[in-house]
């Protein structure tokens, strides 16, 4: 059985590349279909357990780390994708439009990372500023796209219940939740906190780390560690007053380092599901977070965290300043408890019953 996995680009290792780490250590594909590979070859050996599969990209590679600027043609290039015909199981990582390539006589399920393509829905004044508002233009003409990659897949499943309701609301489409996995043995409980707050993730927009600066900025007794890189870095180096502190891009002990001895850990973006908060929690730290998205999922208020129900420094101060009212409500060994609902053994038993139930019955399909 030809088993073929479609992703949408390899660029860097993050989140949803350790999703596609362990459905490969499951299915062991036998080849990989992405609009752009750019990754490093240290990066695929993690991805793929260090036996990579055939990898074919499109002509979108030529473009580099600038394949991003030519959103605009993505609907052509994903279209010239053809898998071979002898295929029979399709499983696509899909956070854009991976969940477009399928193959007549196989079984396609589509794993949906977060609200697919969400720069050109709910996300797009975040994206499209400044000079981008031009090519706003571009916009219905990818919705119209998206629509239609939507109806492509046998089956979907969703990261989140959060997800699960947009890919009901946005395309009219049932599907299942599963779960991200979480590397929870890798952040070690620890009891004895220090009296920082830390908050870990990529610096761009959609993150809204301008406002938890705003808000410690205000705080000016309050000491906050920024752990991860981005485009906005220099801009929020910028904004930060001196009792912020930017350490850049860690390895994942130095992270959990940082973590684990937090007094609490800021989340301010509304994630589809968010991988760094259920770290925290393994970790025995408490989370102040939004109360929407995925975290609503993962953190139970005045539990494992404290809720805030809006991205704005105001309800962040206020969420803080509760969270050190209650600071000895918050048990670390309950917290870490909490994360091992989400580990990646889990994950790994969910979906590979999932995956083989929908095959088999495919495969009876096919018989009658």
């Amino acid at each position: 059985m030809k088993k073929i996995l479609v992703v949408d680009w390899l660029d860097k290792y993050a989140g949803s590349e350790r999703v596609i780490n362990s459905l490969h250590k499951i299915f062991k594909f036998d080849e990989c279909y992405t609009l752009v590979n750019i990754m490093c070859k240290e990066d695929l050996d993690k991805i793929f357990n260090g036996n990579i599969p055939k990898i074919n990209h499109t002509l979108l590679n030529l473009f580099g780390k600038r394949f991003r600027y030519f959103l605009p043609l993505f609907p052509y290039f994903i279209k010239s994708i053809k898998l071979p015909q002898d295929t029979k199981l399709v499983i696509s990582s899909s956070h854009a439009i991976s969940k477009y390539v399928t193959s007549q006589g196989a079984l396609h399920i589509s794993y949906f990372q977060a609200r697919n393509l969400k720069y050109i829905w709910e996300e797009r004044n975040l994206y499209f500023t400044g000079i981008k508002r031009i090519f706003k233009f571009i916009i219905p003409y990818l919705q119209k796209f998206d629509i239609e990659a939507s109806k492509k897949p046998d089956f979907i499943i969703s990261n989140s219940k959060f997800v699960q309701s947009w890919v009901k609301s946005r395309y009219g489409r049932d599907s299942v939740v599963i779960y991200p996995p979480v590397d929870i043995d890798s952040f070690g409980l620890e009891t004895k906190k220090e009296s920082y707050y830390v908050s870990v993730g990529r610096l761009e927009p959609y993150k809204r780390f301008d406002i938890i600066v705003k808000a410690f900025n205000v705080l000016k007794d309050k000491k906050l560690i920024i752990v991860g890189d981005g485009s906005q870095r220099e801009y929020l180096k910028n904004l930060s007053n001196s009792n912020i502190e930017f350490v850049g891009f860690l390895d994942k002990i130095a992270i959990s380092n940082y973590v684990s001895r937090a007094k609490a850990f800021v989340f301010m973006a509304e994630e589809d599901f968010g991988i760094a908060p259920v770290e925290a929690q393994a970790c025995g730290t408490p989370v102040i977070c939004l109360g929407r998205g995925g975290t609503k999922e993962t953190i139970v208020d005045m539990q494992t965290g404290v809720y805030f129900y809006n991205q704005n420094v105001h309800e962040l101060i206020d969420a803080i300043n509760k969270f050190e009212i209650n600071i000895d409500k918050f048990d670390p060994i309950a917290i870490r408890k909490n994360a091992l609902k989400f580990s990646k053994e889990r994950f790994e038993a969910e979906i590979k019953s999932y995956v083989e139930k929908k095959y088999e019955e495919f495969k009876d399909g096919l018989n009658d």
